[in-house]
């Protein structure tokens, strides 16, 4: 009785195996075939001077070493990159956290404003980048008509090289909508018997932020810079549509000049080897900061990671 119970359950289980296996294929041959595949043959190209349309000669890795020594161009939007990711990054998560704090108070008609709020997110990027042009421009556009009626200085914004990219890190706030929705969840997860506590003591409002609020919060807000950061170094639509990269490459963004390396010059060896810089670059920056974590994420139960 028991070896065919026994016999019967291994049955089910290889049937469970099996389909679970069948089921799963896919997606595992998805990601081998458009996934790993495409990365290992751009390694492979990174080491060739392919252009498309052409022969490519392996060269091994001459593609880095001219990176490094001789393209100007590459430090140059390696500068522009950094320089937009430590503007755009603090000021969106500063930003998108007040906003998920305002938006977590009880006040009426509250799911109006969490609409509002989050509405710029739905548009399509490229009506967004168009909506900035209008903003950006020096003659007519929005921000210098305000700067004119309260009597201060225009500015040149997107058009003038000293401030193209402080002007794109200002356009970067209109998108907190993601990352404020994140907060939001996470601000609403605090335990409420925690401020109860604090109230017992005597602590104010500053207190319970400080004591309580940020403390709890630090894991959404480690999740939220590793995502902003990413994606700040993957920043295209705004050099493509907006500024081609000027005045005088001051918005020569990493991603764009990459495209601009593949698609326009047709190198496309050079261009992988761009693409696998990139790849690194992320992966040690996002290891900076899970190291970084151990320091200031703080977790219910656990205290830091």
């Amino acid at each position: 009785m028991n070896s065919t119970a026994s016999r019967r359950a291994s049955g089910i289980e290889r049937m469970e195996r099996k389909w679970g296996i069948i089921l799963a294929l896919p997606a595992i041959l998805g990601f081998f075939i458009f996934t790993v595949g495409p990365m290992l043959a751009s390694l492979l190209f990174s080491m060739t001077n392919w252009n498309i349309g052409g022969e490519f000669r392996f060269i091994g890795i001459n593609n880095y070493k001219h990176m490094v020594t001789e393209d100007e161009l590459f430090s140059k939007s390696l500068f522009v990159t950094v320089y937009y990711t430590l503007g755009s990054v603090p000021l969106g998560i500063l930003g998108s956290f007040i906003v998920a704090l305002l938006l977590n108070q009880k006040v009426k008609a509250l799911p109006i404003f969490r609409t509002i709020f989050y509405l710029p997110v739905l548009v399509p990027s490229i009506a967004n980048t168009m909506l900035w042009l209008w903003i950006f421009n020096p003659d007519f556009g929005l921000l210098n008509s305000l700067l004119k009626s309260i009597g201060l200085p225009v500015s040149q914004w997107i058009y003038g090289e000293s401030t193209a990219i402080p002007s794109l890190i200002l356009m970067s706030t209109w998108g907190v909508g993601n990352a404020a929705v994140i907060f939001l969840a996470g601000l609403q997860g605090v335990p409420s018997h925690l401020y109860e506590a604090v109230e017992v003591d005597g602590g104010g409002m500053l207190r319970k932020f400080w004591h309580i609020t940020l403390p709890s919060m630090t894991p959404t807000i480690f999740f939220n810079v590793i995502m902003a950061m990413i994606g700040t170094f993957q920043v295209f639509n705004e050099a493509y549509v907006m500024t081609n990269g000027g005045p005088n490459n001051s918005t020569l963004f990493y991603i764009f000049y990459l495209y601009r390396t593949a698609f326009t010059e047709t190198k496309m060896g050079y261009a992988c080897a761009l693409a696998w810089v990139l790849f690194l670059i992320i992966m040690a920056m996002t290891a900076l900061v899970f190291r970084s974590s151990k320091f200031w994420v703080y977790y219910e139960g656990e205290g830091k990671i």
